[in-house]
């Protein structure tokens, strides 16, 4: 568990190094605020180290605001790191402005020698949403123009890079548009805003995406607290299959992960060699908690729905899991 006592922590994301240490990059700000809502737009991403996803140490923070006027002045929010073909790491992240009142979500880049030192590369967004398939900022359709939470995974062919995005469809019911949103890259640097990789399903935006081959099954794993279906209102954190790792993803016959109090996991290889989630505590008996959970075992049963636990189905092939686009 990973709980700082003057911050509080929530989207988080993972990777590991080459002396097999675990590293969690997550979004940090401070207590002091009192309101944990006004959390988001103090956003810095810091950084804990681990062997064992469970006891975790603070290291200096991977990335903060930049100067004003930056495009990512204000906050710096969810993304992914990972190892180029070059040895260096790159962390995708999303940005927003003080110009704009942190309205508009863009996609940028650092990167790193050590995974310890951070440098922005170069002073403008790598990737922004495109009028040709995404909807931009309107205050009539949304309260903000979705473009956020960058997953970055090599294509399985071995050629290229893909980029899944949280954003909204040009099109339908409002309350609706939301997709996963798609770009890709054959250098990691210089990337090309593709059409989504889903069709919007009855959410208003599918928050955190990630993608992993569990049980052989390509799986799109995402969160949203936004539903415009009552009967979907309950769930939080959800799973959408697909042909292989870069999609499509059939969003419309997505199954909820059930679990009362977690918001935006990941998908980690536990040290057993089975699946498990660590996202962050959200809200118990009304109030916000802001913490990361330990490894919580998940496996996916044969009806398809990924299980919290594997006490469910004594059957289940977790610990023969295949893994692609993990997250760490």
């Amino acid at each position: 568990m990973l709980r700082l006592p003057d911050h509080w922590v929530w989207d988080s994301w993972y990777v590991q190094d080459d002396d097999g240490v675990r590293h969690a990059f997550f979004l940090r700000a401070s207590r002091a605020l009192l309101d944990p809502n006004r959390r988001h737009l103090r956003a810095a991403i810091g950084h804990a180290v681990s062997t064992d996803l469970r006891s975790w140490r603070l290291v200096a923070d991977a990335l903060v605001p930049a100067d004003t006027p930056g495009w990512d002045d204000l906050a710096t929010w969810t993304g992914s790191t990972l190892r180029g073909p070059d040895g260096r790491w790159y962390l995708f992240y999303t940005g927003v402005s003080r110009a704009e009142d942190g309205l508009v979500q863009r996609i940028g880049l650092a990167v790193s020698d050590d995974l310890t030192t951070w440098h922005r590369y170069g002073t403008a967004p790598l990737v922004v949403a495109d009028p040709t398939w995404y909807e931009l900022l309107d205050l009539n359709l949304w309260y903000e123009q979705a473009w956020r939470d960058p997953w970055v995974f090599p294509d399985p062919t071995g050629t290229g890079w893909h980029m899944l995005v949280t954003a909204r469809a040009n099109h339908g019911a409002a309350a609706e548009r939301g997709v996963i949103g798609h770009a890709t890259s054959d250098d990691l640097v210089n990337w090309t805003v593709q059409p989504p990789l889903s069709t919007p399903a009855g959410f208003g935006h599918l928050e955190v995406p990630q993608v992993a081959v569990v049980d052989g099954q390509p799986l799109l794993l995402f969160c949203t607290n936004a539903v415009a279906t009552p009967h979907r209102a309950e769930h939080q954190i959800w799973t959408a299959t697909g042909p292989s790792i870069t999609g499509p993803w059939d969003v419309a016959s997505a199954q909820p992960v059930r679990h009362p109090h977690l918001y935006a996991p990941r998908l980690v290889p536990d040290l057993d060699g089975g699946w498990a989630l660590i996202g962050f505590v959200d809200h118990v008996d009304g109030e916000f908690v802001g913490e990361l959970t330990d490894p919580i075992p998940v496996h996916r049963h044969p009806t398809g729905e990924l299980v919290v636990g594997r006490q469910a189905d004594e059957s289940s092939t977790s610990h023969r899991t295949s893994r692609s686009g993990g997250g760490a």
